[in-house]
Parts: structure tokens; sequence; C-alpha cells
């Protein structure tokens, strides 16, 4: 569980690194299921933007009950899984993460979600760890994104230069089990692996269920970003708790 001061960090920075760590066991059931995913969708080497959409395997990290209880903490009892990412960083690799807001490319209204990101390999300045603005989430807003349409990026869309200062970003390091929180609103990056190690990370996004994951309005945002999987496809699980959408949301399947 958070402690009273980890919540309150988490609130006020948009951020957190608990006490929890995953167990080794299961980062190896992750390694492994990753290196199968990687056989047979070899496209997915560096990002793989829904894993449940291949292998819903997964979906046993994502029930952790520790895990499960932390982020209960953070957005309440009801609350469903709407997706899990791979960012796996291979070593000496070139890609780059622009500053942005998960927010901005995610069809959820209220925008509303807290993602844990899972060190399955230590994850250090070196080999791309993720960046973060303290703070940036407190206005609860979207903020201006442009798209950048350069090589070498993960993501298209990126904050306007004027909404965010770098000098004020902070390096997310974690030890191999260790996991961090974050606010949706959170600006973030990382920048490439120049390292010889891999840095892989695994994602699990919640959202209370008094928000609605809109699959017209991901239909629409379509157009704006490459998808590798539809966005409007993604699979609701409810995790804990209740529908609290007004039966707005379609769970197709329950945890």
């Amino acid at each position: 569980m958070l402690t009273p001061e980890q919540i309150d960090r988490y609130r006020t920075d948009g951020y957190v690194i608990p006490d929890y760590r995953v167990p080794e066991p299961v980062l190896a059931d992750i390694r492994s299921a990753h290196d199968r995913l990687i056989e047979r969708h070899p496209q997915f080497v560096d990002y793989c933007p829904a894993l449940l959409a291949f292998d819903t395997g997964f979906l046993n990290v994502a029930r952790i009950p520790e895990i499960l209880d932390m982020v209960e903490q953070l957005i309440g009892p009801d609350f469903a899984l709407w997706n899990s990412s791979f960012f796996a960083k291979p070593a000496r690799h070139g890609t780059r993460t622009p500053w942005h807001q998960d927010g901005e490319y995610w069809p959820i209204r209220p925008v509303a979600t807290c993602s844990v990101w899972i060190a399955v390999d230590a994850s250090t300045p070196e080999n791309g760890c993720l960046r973060v603005i303290p703070g940036s989430h407190r206005d609860k807003r979207v903020m201006a994104h442009r798209f950048n349409g350069a090589k070498g990026l993960s993501l298209p869309l990126e904050l306007e230069a004027g909404e965010y200062d770098e000098g004020e970003a902070r390096d997310v390091v974690l030890e191999a089990g260790q996991v961090s929180l974050h606010d949706v609103f959170l600006a973030h990056a990382s920048e490439p692996n120049t390292s010889d190690r891999p840095r892989r990370g695994m994602t699990l996004r919640y959202m209370p269920t008094t928000s609605v994951y809109d699959r017209e309005l991901a239909r629409k945002q379509a157009p704006r970003a490459t998808r590798k999987v539809a966005m409007a496809e993604r699979t609701l699980y409810l995790m804990r708790g209740g529908d609290r959408s007004d039966g707005r949301n379609d769970y197709r399947m329950r945890s």
C-alpha cells in the first residue's frame, strides 16, 4: 500500500515510486512472454501498443493485488484496465519519445487514467529511462501539442515548446522490479537507449469507471497518428468495483 506521504507526492508531483517491487519470478515470466511475443510479431521489437490484443496472459500482471491496491488508493474503488503496452528499447536503439501528455492520445472522457510503469530491466539515463516534469499535471488540462513527423520518434505528437520547461525535468531511475505510477496529465518523455543494455518497460493503464472509453471518438482521432492496433478496438477489463458510467462503457470481459 502507498503511505500517506507517497499519495501526497503523487498528487503534488504527478508520479510516485512506491516501496513495492514485482517479484523476480513474475519478472522472469514477463520477459519470457515478451520474448514469445517478439518471435511471433517481430514488428513489436521496440514498442507494442496493445499487449492484450496479442496475449491475454499479460492480464496476470494487471491482476497483481498489490498493484490494484495502490491504484485504488489513487483513483478510487471502481476502475477498469483499458490497455497494456510494452516499451522495449533494445540496446543501442535510437528511438526517442518526445515530450507529451498521454491524455492527448486517449479517447477517455473525462480524461482520467493512472498508469503503472514496470521496470522489467533497470531503467537509467544511459538506456533511456522515463523523464518527467513534476507538477505539470496540476492544471488537469491537455496542453497544446503539435505534429512532428521526424524520423526516430516513437510518437508523432509533442508538446508545444512554450508548454513546459525541460530544465525542470527529472529522470525516473528504477531498478528491475520497481514500478512508478503516474497521472494522465503528467508531461513526460524519454531519450534513446545509447547503452549496451535493453530497457524493457511494461505499462498498465487503469481508468475510473466514472469516465467513458469513447470508441466513436477513437475512430475520429485515428487519422491523427499511425496506430498498429486501432484504439477503438481496445478491450475494457473491469478490475475492481462496478460500472459507474451509466452503462456507457462496454466491458467485453471481466478479469
